[in-house]
């Protein structure tokens, strides 16, 4: 134990206080650790189905993606990409998360008669993806955000396990050895005292007895009128 501990009763009862809040306060962050693993573990399960949603959506897409260069005036790909991306935000475990709600995208203005037929299904299949790939982005956002929480939480644990709470214990232990030290050593010394009284004749049936020359008055004192 690096810090060095006065071994007197005020501190023992300072590190048996704080041993008591460390000891309440561990298994909050206990719960709060595994609330925030759990969460985790949902949020890759639901990255994991947006990923694959996107992919579909890609896969969809990708046998008439080459054509969408031969589109004179309109920029489908500009179009397909979202304007805006609406979140909300949740609590989880005392962490406050992005929340995927929806994707607006900007008003897509092109003559109907100037234009294939293909490009209104091709311009809904990329904003399909879009919109996949928003929601995987908002989901990494919160794996992010809830891992760096656990980080710190894990952090903290350890801090209490392996060190605050060691150290609290490993003070008081040499706090209590050291006044049992001490009273014994009092007892001693009583002991020791009481043993010299008895053997100067001043104990008698465990009552402490004085000579008359240290009861008697002294010679200066004035004698009563």
């Amino acid at each position: 134990m690096a810090k060095k501990i006065k071994p007197t009763r005020p501190e023992l009862k300072r590190q048996r206080d704080a041993l008591q809040r460390f000891e309440r306060y561990l298994p909050m962050l206990k719960l709060k650790q595994q609330q925030l693993q759990m969460t985790i573990r949902k949020v890759q399960a639901r990255r994991k189905e947006a990923i694959a949603a996107a992919t579909a959506a890609e896969a969809k897409f990708s046998p008439y993606s080459a054509v969408l260069n031969d589109v004179a005036g309109v920029n489908v790909r500009r179009l397909a990409e979202p304007e805006q991306v609406r979140t909300s935000k949740a609590n989880v475990a005392g962490v406050k998360i992005p929340v995927f709600e929806s994707v607006q995208f900007s008003c897509a203005l092109y003559s109907l008669f100037a234009t294939p037929t293909w490009v209104d299904q091709a311009l809904l299949d990329m904003r399909e993806i879009s919109r996949h790939q928003a929601r995987v982005e908002v989901l990494e956002e919160q794996r992010r955000m809830l891992q760096k929480e656990l980080t710190k939480i894990i952090q903290r644990v350890n801090l209490f396990e392996k060190v605050m709470i060691p150290d609290a214990r490993e003070a008081i232990r040499i706090i209590r050895i050291h006044l049992g030290d001490e009273m014994t050593a009092a007892v001693g010394r009583a002991k020791i005292a009481k043993a010299k009284l008895a053997e100067e004749g001043k104990i008698e049936d465990g009552q402490i007895t004085y000579s008359p020359a240290e009861t008697a008055p002294s010679p200066e004192a004035p004698e009563d009128e």
